[in-house]
Order: structure tokens, then sequence, then C-alpha cells
């Protein structure tokens, strides 16, 4: 960590270059001693990645930031935010400490916190940051999390752990692939608290999941602006009942939940046998389709589906509570009928539909609108229709 890097002077250059090409001044002479042009460019670079997703840290003068690649591992300050109601007592430790920023949250709702990070560097910036934050309750631990907790004599309400995939190759993984390896090591942190909480990428399945960890009391899947952003795995000792699985939508300040026990997730919906213009349909959210309770979806808020392959629901009233987006039927169009309307606009949607979005702009020279919509998409009796509506609720 070059503390050169903190002198107003250069504080004020970050600033000033924010929408400089990053590339031209990593090749050009630094413009201050004891400083790389490459040390300049890494802190605006990771400072720009951080205005929307890191807001407090963008805004407040003197911080220092890691490579950019710490920025986009991070969570966010929304999904950070969130979870600090999750943790439980007195005392937490965070054994992947990273930026910091679920850390940072979490010293907001417990008396005492411990940030561990294996990366020097990276513990040192962090640290600072703490500083700068007026975030006074936060220890400091250079070296392996698991190592810290089963030498430390000190038992800890909440175990946190965000643990990193050791391979990027495919898109599935477990557990047991990523680091440091809390399948193998999870008996000895209970041992040391009675409430664990991992952090993983939305792609871990969860069932794949399931069958590697133990008293998983709740599964909560997290989503901004329709897009999962991670899995909560909250694991209670003892615990030995049924598993409650819970869509979190976190929108602009809104919340919503769609929570239930997995024995729960199957059940008979009834399918719509027919559409009409004035009727409302609705698409719930990725983090309610990454739970899998496809038809308990339409079950809960009363709604009719589509079709068993389209997550696509109708009604003949809005329920604003529903966590997705729900739009105005306008009216139900063919192909045929669609090649004969002139001057087409919309955002286009396919929901198990023979054709991809692309193709079918081309095809029917569609220009894009940003409140009108056609959704391509199959009905229960396998009749493929073209949905041309109105958005009412974007989440």
């Amino acid at each position: 960590m070059n503390d050169k890097l903190l002198a107003k002077a250069v504080q004020d250059y970050i600033n000033a270059n924010l929408n400089t090409d990053v590339n031209q001044i990593a090749l050009a002479k630094s413009p201050f001693d004891g400083i790389t042009p490459a040390e300049l460019a890494t802190q605006i670079s990771a400072k720009k990645k951080a205005e929307k997703k890191l807001p407090t840290w963008f805004h407040t003068e003197n911080i220092y930031y890691p490579p950019v690649l710490s920025i986009e591992q991070t969570s966010s300050e929304v999904t950070a935010r969130y979870k600090s109601k999750l943790a439980k007592g007195n005392a937490l430790i965070d054994i992947t400490g990273g930026f910091g920023i679920d850390t940072y949250y979490f010293a907001k709702k417990v008396k005492e916190v411990i940030h561990c990070e294996i990366n020097p560097e990276l513990s040192a910036i962090t640290q600072n940051n703490a500083q700068v934050l007026e975030a006074k309750n936060i220890k400091f631990k250079v070296g392996d999390g698991i190592a810290y907790i089963q030498n430390h004599g000190s038992l800890f309400d909440t175990v946190y752990v965000d643990p990193a995939r050791r391979s990027e190759k495919g898109k599935v993984f477990m557990l047991k692939d990523c680091s440091p390896d809390v399948v193998t090591n999870l008996n000895a942190l209970l041992k040391k608290t009675s409430r664990i909480i991992i952090k993983t990428a939305p792609l871990l399945d969860i069932s794949a999941g399931l069958t590697e960890l133990t008293q998983v009391s709740e599964i909560q899947i997290i989503s901004v602006k329709n897009e999962c952003k991670e899995l909560l795995w909250i694991i209670d000792k003892e615990f030995d009942k049924d598993t409650k699985i819970t869509a979190v939508t976190l929108n602009n300040g809104i919340e919503k939940e769609f929570s239930f026990y997995r024995s729960e997730a199957n059940g008979s919906i009834q399918f719509a046998k027919s559409l009409g213009a004035g009727e409302y349909l609705y698409e719930p959210d990725a983090a309610l389709l990454k739970s899998g309770a496809f038809n308990l979806i339409g079950l809960t808020y009363n709604l009719i589906k589509l079709h068993a392959q389209t997550q696509l629901f109708t009604a003949d009233f809005i329920k604003t509570d529903f966590p997705g987006r729900i739009f105005k039927i306008e009216a139900i169009l063919s192909t045929g009928e669609l090649k004969k309307e002139p001057n087409l606009k919309g955002n286009v949607i396919v929901r198990n539909y023979p054709a991809k979005p692309v193709d079918l702009v081309k095809k029917y020279k569609i220009k894009a609108d940003q409140e009108q919509f056609l959704i391509f998409t199959r009905i229960a009796n396998g009749e493929n229709i073209i949905l041309k509506a109105s958005i009412i609720q974007y989440y």
C-alpha cells in the first residue's frame, strides 16, 4: 500500500481523471514522485468501478482502492446492507474479509467484528478505509481465516464466509471446489459458532449445495433489478428441520420476499385456456425463478399459468406485492397479424418460443421501445402467440 496515493494533490488528480482513458494514464509519465503510472491507473479504474456499486466509498475522501478485480468480486452495498441483519449475537468473524464491504455493514449491527484476510496488502487497504469510515469496532487479522478460528480460544456468534472458486471452468461448481473449503471444515467451524452464513454465486445449484452441507436452516436468493447476485446459505447449529427458501428482491429501496419450505415447492396449478386484452401478465423476478417453485409462485399470488414450460402467469387483477414485472396485455397477435402491423415498436421478450429475440427483431423490423413490449411465448394448448403489452410494474 503506497500512502503517497492519499495525498490531497494525488486524490484531486484521481477525481479529475475519472473519465480519462486509464490506458493513456498508465502509459504516460507519472506527475508525482514515488507513484507509478500503473498505481494511478488502478486507483482511477477501481474508483470508477465503485461509483454505483459502492457509493459510500466513492463519495468518501481518502478511500484507497485495491485492484479492479477486488471491486468486481466484492458485495455491493445494497446486498451487504441487507445481509447484515442475518447476523446473530455480539461477535462475528468474516473469515474471507476482502475489501471489507460485508464486514463494514456487519459492524453496524454487531458489537465486535473480526476481518480476516490472507492478502496483507488488501488487509492494509481495508483497515485504512475502515478508519476513514470511522468503523471503530472492526479488528483486522492477516492470515487464513479458518486457521485463525481453530487456533483462537474464543467462540463467535456468527461466522461469515465468501469462498472463492478455485476453478473457473464451466458453469457448474461445487462448494468443495472453493477456497476456503467450507464443506471439509464445517464441523470444525460449528464447534466455534452457532451460525454460519455462506455467500456463493447464484450459479451454485441449490440441490447440489444441500447435498454438500448440513444443518441449512435457510437459503436466501438475493436479486437486484431482476438479476440474481448471490445465494446465502444460513447454517444453524443443531438444526434438523425442513430448509426454508427465501427469494429476496432489492430494488430502489423496495424489498420484497417470497418464502416457502422445500417440502412445499411442488403443487398443481391451473393453466390458461385463453387470454384477452385488458388482462395482466406476470413475469417472476430472477430470484423467484432460481428458487425452482414454479407452480407455487402462481398459487401464492392466485395467478394462472400460461404453459408448463413457460414461467409466465396471468390474472385480471394487479397485485403490486408480486416480486417481478407486471404487464397489461393490449392485444394478442398471430405471426400473420404481426406481419401486417405497420411501424412495429417494442422491447422483444422471448419465453418458450422457437426463435431468438435478435432474429425476431430483424424478421419483423421491430424498433426499440422502452414502454411497449412484444412478448413471444406459448400457451397451454401449444399455440405460439405474441402479446402486445405495456409495462405496469418493473420490480
